[in-house]
């Protein structure tokens, strides 16, 4: 059973930055897909970015509205998975998710590829 909690969430300005961690246990392994996911208020949950961490590993997967703002990482331990968000829009503002699955998604940006979830940490950018 893999356990994703989330943190660094909060309230910015246009303009400002944060950093979403989310720490990672439960693996038995490192292959994985780890991705970030967020929910704006009245919408589907929607992917943000993802990326395989196991050997070998080095494909990330951005979506467009994110593209050159947002950095998907993680630690040298492979327990934190982070999200770099730069240059935040109003439209940015929603609940974020990690999420993991021990496989390669379908597609790696849809929620229903993916097993295992954190509860969320909420981002308001004003």
């Amino acid at each position: 059973q893999v356990q994703l909690v989330e943190s660094g969430g909060g309230s910015v300005q246009a303009g400002g930055s944060l950093r979403l961690s989310c720490a990672i246990s439960g693996r038995s392994n490192e292959n994985y897909f780890l991705a970030w996911f967020r929910q704006p208020p009245g919408k589907e949950r929607e992917g943000v970015a993802a990326m395989y961490t196991g050997f070998g590993g080095g494909n990330i997967y951005y979506d467009d509205s994110v593209k050159g703002r947002f950095t998907i990482s993680q630690d040298n331990s492979k327990n934190t998975l982070f999200l770099q968000m730069n240059v935040l829009r109003p439209e940015d503002t929603a609940m974020y998710y990690c999420a993991a699955v021990p496989l390669c998604p379908v597609s790696t940006l849809s929620p229903a590829g993916y097993t295992w979830w954190g509860q969320g940490t909420q981002v308001t950018v004003s």
